[in-house]
């Protein structure tokens, strides 16, 4: 599978950094046809974002706008989890794998006109982990600590005006994929200084998009850098367009009032396959949904209470009902086409009787009142919250469980699971840079429990956290791979989660889009975007 085969082109790269010596060299800046047309692109999505500082924020909505505003020290290449060079256009790694040096591009600017340079990049990543810089309290930076990265990161130094080294505390294996995400994108020192929290809503970066405005759960607009260190961009805005229901988004795509439509309803599919004038993609999506259990709440500290609810979900219910042809069941935290993915883990099957007499045997033979949270959101892990949590709200009833459906705003639905508000919570992950420790260490590792947690399930297993730290860093991927396997088994045991679902991901856009390419990452990247009018 091709996930497969890039997750593994990565990982070659990073033991070969890891071993020691390593330089990766930038690639010569196209510069691309001249007769590819501009104009004003309106990409539909379903939610808007929460912030658009990406070293702030989790959420592939607030990363949408942002990854056309920033850059970072490197980057995947199109449609791939392959590293390839950009703000560094090369980097040295020592021998013992702890020190990594970047040698950065000369000429580069941000959008207020200040250099892009060593200090900014020191600036960046300071602000996440120092608590006296002076732009720590603008955060929290949810990500750094989903990724424990104050216990990879020792300190960064400023070499030259061009060069910055990384020093780090132990080897971390996929440590330069990491640097391809969106938290680790370059800020403007000058701008975070001089607007303070509101940097995280009017946001200056290096990107080919300058930011515009921002109406709140209507539109975010961002135009061309006209001074790129690449090429320009060739669209000259784009607006970013929220309207939350699938099919009204697919409406206005038939009207021409929208140019690109995020997650359209799998009832819309056949349509948009036969439709004059639209044309649709899809990608294997590298996520996985689930349904978490707040282990730090009664009763699902409880091991038993866990397995008897994994138990009483009918998965191919929710799979029929709402997934369609874009979704398979889900049995391990990690999605199938990545490596380390552990194939002979059973699944609990659908088996009522048997999630009863676990509740009895946990103390609960005429069940419990609980709450499920529902997502106001689609996602390319979950195209209908609020449908998953009635059929789940329906499979718990049937064993004694009362579960009443609760739902906030995303931003504060985010904000409030981030800090263990919730008994259980649907949620899911879209992988990040093809790594496995992105979806085990991220999501369930004892670090990434403490609030703002990407843990939610508040689950501490010490058997479990040892084995994923060993992992990250092991340099032989062989290795690694037995250790996520085993990680696997105890997670499926312990069952923190109910997995629920793997899917495809879909955009539909009308033909004269041309070369928007989904990632398995899930970002949407617009650089290399034009129209054919």
């Amino acid at each position: 599978m091709k996930k497969l085969v890039v997750a593994m082109v990565l990982l070659s790269l990073a033991s070969l950094l890891i071993a020691g010596g390593a330089r990766s060299e930038s690639p010569t800046t196209p510069s691309g046809p001249s007769d590819r047309n501009g104009g004003v692109l309106v990409f539909a999505r379903s939610g808007d974002s929460v912030s658009l500082d990406p070293g702030r924020e989790t959420d592939g909505e607030s990363f949408y706008p942002a990854t056309a505003i920033f850059d970072t020290l490197v980057e995947f290449k199109p449609g791939t989890t392959e590293v390839q060079p950009a703000l560094a256009e090369s980097w040295d790694v020592s021998a013992d794998g702890l020190t990594y040096t970047f040698n950065l591009r000369s000429g580069v600017t941000f959008h207020d006109g200040t250099p892009f340079n060593a200090d900014a990049v020191k600036f960046t990543f300071e602000r996440m982990f120092i608590e006296t810089h002076p732009a720590a309290a603008f955060g929290p930076y949810k990500y750094w600590g989903y990724m424990d990265m104050s216990n990879i990161v020792e300190s960064i130094d400023v070499v030259s005006g061009l060069q910055v080294r990384f020093n780090l505390k132990k080897p971390e294996a996929p440590f330069v994929a990491n640097l391809a995400m969106d938290f680790a994108a370059i800020v403007s020192p000058t701008a975070v200084i001089a607007k303070g929290a509101d940097f995280a809503f009017e946001p200056i970066g290096t990107g080919p998009f300058k930011f515009v405005q921002w109406i709140k759960d209507d539109n975010i607009i961002v135009e061309k850098n006209t001074n790129y260190w690449r090429r320009p961009a060739y669209l000259d805005r784009i607006i970013f367009k929220v309207i939350p229901d699938a099919t009204a988004r697919y409406l206005a795509l038939q009207k021409g009032e929208v140019d690109i439509i995020d997650f359209p309803s799998i009832q819309d599919l056949a349509d948009m396959q036969t439709r004059s004038g639209i044309k649709l993609i899809n990608q294997e999506g590298l996520n996985v949904g689930y349904l978490a259990f707040n282990n730090d709440r009664e009763p699902f500290g409880n091991k038993l209470v866990r397995q008897a609810l994994n138990y009483a979900v009918n998965k191919q219910e929710i799979i029929d009902a709402v997934y369609g042809q874009a979704g398979t069941a889900a049995k391990n935290p990690i999605p199938p086409g990545m490596w380390s993915y552990n194939d002979d883990v059973e699944d609990y099957p659908y088996d009522p009787a048997q999630a009863r007499a676990l509740l009895a045997e946990a103390g609960y033979p005429n069940g419990f009142t609980t709450t499920i949270w529902a997502m106001p959101v689609v996602r390319p892990y979950n195209p209908n919250g609020r449908k998953v949590a009635e059929i789940l709200q329906a499979n718990f009833a049937a064993v004694g469980v009362q579960a009443e459906i609760v739902s906030y705003e995303w931003g504060t639905y985010l904000d409030k699971t981030d800090t263990g508000e919730h008994d259980m919570a649907l949620l899911g992950w879209t992988g990040d840079n093809g790594d496995p420790d992105n979806f085990l260490n991220v999501l369930l590792s004892i670090p990434a429990a403490t609030p703002p947690a990407g843990n939610i399930a508040f689950w501490r297993n010490e058997e479990f956290n040892d084995l994923i730290q060993q992992a990250k860093e092991e340099p032989d991927q062989a290795r690694r791979t037995a250790l996520y396997e085993e990680a696997q088994v105890i997670f499926k045991e312990e069952a923190p989660w109910i997995t629920l679902a793997h899917s495809l991901v879909y955009s539909a856009m009308r033909d004269e889009v041309m070369d928007f390419v989904l990632y398995p990452t899930g970002k949407r990247v617009f650089y290399d975007v034009w129209l054919n009018e």
